[in-house]
């Protein structure tokens, strides 16, 4: 057989005709017919997204550079509204308060989510029992979870007033006095939200190799040692992930302050969610309530941002 001849079987092999392209050449892709036809599938979702959430935030920053109301636009004002904003007090001590709130609410549901996960990994009786009754903080819906909240520290006739009475630290109103409400805020933050955490780093700490455990205690790991340097980095990725949705969901976190406190006492409990309700609602102030929005906003993209980067750099091999 000669060579030509053997090189044409080749080509016959791989589908190449004698006369045709030759093996390395790449073969002609055909995209234009079905890029077409993907692109006139996606257009009405498109479309709709668009026209849902596209319109609405165009019209919010139209609305943030007027002076209006709910039912006027108002006067062009440019920046305004924004330096209104910037230069009440009012907005400073939400602003503090939504720092002090989303810091306790991310950190302290995740302590205790991660230390639930770690339980649970454990050999413990009724264990699918146990995981169940833990998720209920989260899974009752809000109203009813601020509802019972309100019935234990609300009053001076209420259980843990009378249980902080009996044990002679007098008589102790939690959503009465400014720091008690905002202490309370954040407990209850951190109630309605460690159940999250916890199916996070319970996801994370499955995937781990247990050999990865065997080999560090034969290398003399202490317990310590294995939880800094083994298992934090590699649930580190799962960790920001989840720091990122509970900083978005504090931030924007409105129910759980609205319903359990209001704002009060005398704006103690004010976040920047609830300033911008209040003022666009109750104030008819619709411009430096947009305002505040968008500030709030543009902090939590911040973050976010800054959290993505750390995932990028997280060290899992």
């Amino acid at each position: 057989m000669t060579a030509t001849g053997a090189r044409a079987i080749g080509r016959a092999v791989h589908g190449v005709g004698v006369g045709g392209r030759s093996e390395r050449s790449p073969r002609p892709r055909r995209f234009g017919g079905r890029a077409l036809t993907l692109a006139l599938l996606v257009a009405p979702s498109v479309f709709l997204v668009v026209v849902i959430h596209g319109y609405p935030l165009v019209y919010a920053v139209v609305q943030a550079l007027h002076d209006g109301s709910l039912v006027a636009l108002g006067d062009f004002v440019g920046l305004q509204n924004f330096v209104t904003a910037l230069e009440n007090p009012v907005f400073w001590h939400a602003a503090l308060f939504t720092l002090v709130f989303t810091v306790t609410g991310v950190f302290g549901s995740w302590a205790i989510g991660l230390g639930l996960a770690l339980l649970l990994r454990k050999r413990v009786h009724v264990r699918s029992v146990f995981r169940t009754l833990l998720l209920l903080p989260w899974i009752v819906p809000i109203v009813v979870s601020s509802t019972a909240w309100n019935w234990l520290v609300a009053t001076p006739a209420s259980p843990v007033p009378l249980l902080a009475r009996d044990l002679g630290l007098g008589s102790v109103l939690f959503l009465a006095d400014p720091t008690l409400a905002q202490v309370t805020v954040c407990v209850f933050k951190v109630w309605v939200s460690f159940p999250f955490m916890m199916l996070m780093a319970g996801a994370a700490l499955a995937s781990i190799d247990t050999n990865v455990y065997e080999a560090a205690r034969v290398d003399g790991a202490n317990g310590r040692q294995i939880f800094f340097q083994v298992t934090l980095p590699l649930i580190a990725r799962s960790t920001y992930i989840s720091w990122i949705l509970m900083t978005i969901f504090c931030i924007n976190d409105f129910p759980t302050i609205f319903l359990l406190t209001g704002g009060g006492p005398v704006n103690a409990t004010n976040t920047l969610v609830v300033l911008a309700y209040q003022t666009v609602f109750a104030n008819f102030q619709t411009g430096p309530g947009v305002a505040i929005a968008f500030m709030m906003t543009l902090v939590a993209v911040l973050i976010s941002v800054a959290l993505f980067r750390q995932i990028r750099r997280a060290d899992v091999s």
